[in-house]
């Protein structure tokens, strides 16, 4: 019953949102039949937020090897082009890579984004909370992120907001349009390190998955926002 309410509750916000659990099975049964990959020889690479709250959202963990970690706070994929390299060497004889990637955001029973109930917890807390924070800042029109060793993931997230920052402000949800904005940023850089390092992959094919993650809360399944479903042809690009 309450995954049912729930799934009415983020509809209203993301209409062609899917079950976690639903949207594994979809896209694995696209990529056996309609293009023909074998997923028992595919290795995972994620590139999601660091949150603990991320790792239960899919059961492609439970099917694919892997997963190989790309992302840190956010989503951004802080591995570069090294890490990409190291990943594409790691696909398994005969096989092909799989990307699973995109920020997250919370939303609440009564439909509140940009905060969930965790577990054991009785007050509800921001996710994505290194999102949240950097809302916060950016509401400051003079505000600039200042790179340092010691905060470097989320200076470095920050600043690659600042592009939208207008657009994030005017929104009319902030919380949902700096994680659109959020998505933009990670699905522009995995096209960019997948182009870049086409050449070092053990295999022709890469399969990418971006979208957003919406968290619901504890013993409920989390949801996805599908926004990117592509099978790339390595030897195309």
């Amino acid at each position: 019953m309450l995954q049912k309410k729930f799934a009415e509750t983020v509809k209203e916000h993301y209409p062609n949102a899917m079950d976690a659990k639903d949207t594994s099975i979809h896209y694995l049964g696209k990529m056996q039949h309609e293009h023909a990959i074998n997923i028992s020889h595919v290795l995972m690479a994620t590139s999601v937020c660091s949150d603990d709250i991320n790792v239960p959202s899919t059961t492609f963990f439970n099917v694919l090897f892997g997963p190989f970690i790309m992302g840190g706070l956010g989503g951004i994929p802080f591995v570069g082009q090294t890490g990409m390299t190291a990943f594409a060497h790691h696909i398994p004889d005969n096989g092909s890579a799989f990307i699973f990637y995109g920020p997250h955001i919370g939303i609440t029973l009564d439909g509140e984004l940009g905060k969930m109930y965790r577990p054991r917890q009785d007050k509800p807390g921001n996710s994505c909370g290194a999102l949240m924070l950097a809302l916060s800042r950016l509401e400051d029109a003079d505000y600039r992120p200042i790179m340092h060793d010691d905060d470097y993931q989320q200076m470095k997230l920050e600043e690659s907001l600042l592009p939208y920052r207008d657009k994030i402000m005017a929104s009319d949800n902030p919380q949902k349009a700096i994680t659109d904005a959020t998505y933009e940023v990670i699905d522009q850089k995995i096209h960019e390190y997948v182009k870049t390092c086409k050449d070092e992959f053990h295999g022709d094919k890469v399969t990418l998955l971006g979208g957003v993650i919406i968290n619901t809360e504890y013993g409920v399944d989390d949801f996805f926002d599908a926004r990117n479903f592509e099978v790339i042809d390595l030897k195309s690009i």
